[in-house]
């Protein structure tokens, strides 16, 4: 199982590194979406999810003879339909749409199987000396079969949208990203860092806290992709999500202060949180000031290669820790660096597109695509070590 989670995170920091380089090179944002959410952050997230959800609900992987399968065409299918999309091929992209529907089912059906009798997630796998940490844990167990299921439907969307098969709603495309990013990666991310990160810190939360951000967290997405564009039920929905972004943000910088321990990998986590923190305040200017392409774009990246970039990146370096590393000039210090280069160059991106100035948002694209680049020589570097 561990040789596949971390092929899987290899892969992740493959399409991060492709995906600053395409983005940086003029690639259409339609093209930076699919690369980024079901590239990057989706083959980490299948990775990690194998070895952690079952765990967490005190079960065994029922069979790890399909992640191959999954490994193959997971990858695959963003591939065809980035390709698609910049060659306006139909075909292509309906060819993706079926090889990430199908590496989906094997995944959730996979993790499904592995709790189907605790679905709830009552049983969490909390060892006795961690039982102060069971509220938490049962608390969050719950709102991973919920990210799951917003994995299934924007999985359906995609797929509808690509073939005749009825579309969600109206077939609407920034629907679908919202919930497979939004509802399947956010929530997910929510879910598993409140298992995760008070472990790593060495601290804890309110488990009542939590489940304040989780539950808004599980209802936004859904408001948000049925309302888009405008309107009442819109702004209840970034409302929703506002509080679960806030909340989570508060929750990281709780969790650090409180912690005794100092970590690369936590720096990343506080940069997600604080991206995640421009993204909400991005979101209030579309319901007060209107919405634009470049604050479209903004709002993007500040999500998806900031809350879940960043965070990913730095929960990365938890798990493979760079100063093990024995490869010459792959350190702590490069793992920082690349921090550095990804989260500046997001915020020197994110000035420039807001701003109107091309060159400074070229500038911060640049500097984020040669993050991306040392990220995957660090990880590349760990891994090989193992």
């Amino acid at each position: 199982m561990s040789r596949w989670a971390r092929r899987f995170v290899f892969a992740g920091a493959l399409w991060l590194a492709v995906w600053q380089i395409l983005v940086l090179a003029g690639g259409t944002h339609r093209t930076g979406v699919v690369v980024g959410l079901l590239g990057f952050v989706f083959q980490t997230v299948f990775g990690k999810a194998y070895s952690l959800v079952p765990s967490y609900f005190d079960r065994s992987l029922v069979t790890t003879r399909l992640l191959p399968v999954h490994f193959l065409l997971g990858n695959l299918g963003p591939m065809l339909l980035a390709v698609g999309i910049e060659t306006a091929n139909p075909s292509l992209r309906l060819a993706g749409a079926v090889a990430w529907t199908l590496a989906v089912g094997v995944f959730v059906g996979t993790l499904g199987a592995s709790i189907r009798d605790n679905i709830a997630g009552s049983e969490t796998g909390t060892g006795d000396a961690s039982s102060h940490r069971v509220p938490l844990d049962r608390t969050a167990n719950p709102f991973v079969p919920v990210a799951f299921a917003y994995l299934l439907v924007g999985t359906y969307g995609l797929l509808a949208v690509e073939s005749e098969l009825p579309v969600l709603v109206d077939g609407y495309v920034p629907r679908t990203v919202h919930l497979l990013g939004a509802g399947g990666a956010v929530l997910l991310l929510f879910a598993v860092g409140f298992r995760l990160l008070p472990r790593f810190l060495v601290t804890t939360i309110d488990h009542r806290f939590a489940l304040v951000v989780l539950t808004a967290g599980a209802l936004g997405p859904a408001v948000i992709a049925v309302s888009l564009p405008a309107g009442g039920l819109f702004a209840v929905g970034a409302a929703l999500q506002a509080v679960a972004v806030v909340g989570y943000a508060l929750a990281v910088v709780a969790l650090y202060r409180r912690s005794k321990r100092d970590r690369i990998g936590f720096y990343g986590v506080l940069g997600g949180a604080g991206a995640g923190l421009l993204a909400v305040g991005l979101g209030i200017t579309f319901a007060l000031d209107g919405v634009t392409g470049a604050r479209i774009a903004a709002h993007a990246r500040l999500n998806v290669l900031g809350l879940l970039g960043l965070t990913i990146v730095g929960v990365s370096y938890q798990f493979y820790p760079p100063g093990v590393s024995t490869t010459a000039l792959i350190n702590d210090r490069t793992a920082l660096v690349a921090l550095c280069l990804l989260a500046g160059g997001l915020v020197v991106e994110v000035t420039g597109l807001l701003a109107g100035l091309p060159l400074i948002r070229t500038l911060g694209r640049a500097l984020a695509a040669i993050g991306g680049v040392a990220h995957l020589l660090v990880v590349a570097a760990v891994l090989a070590e193992r």
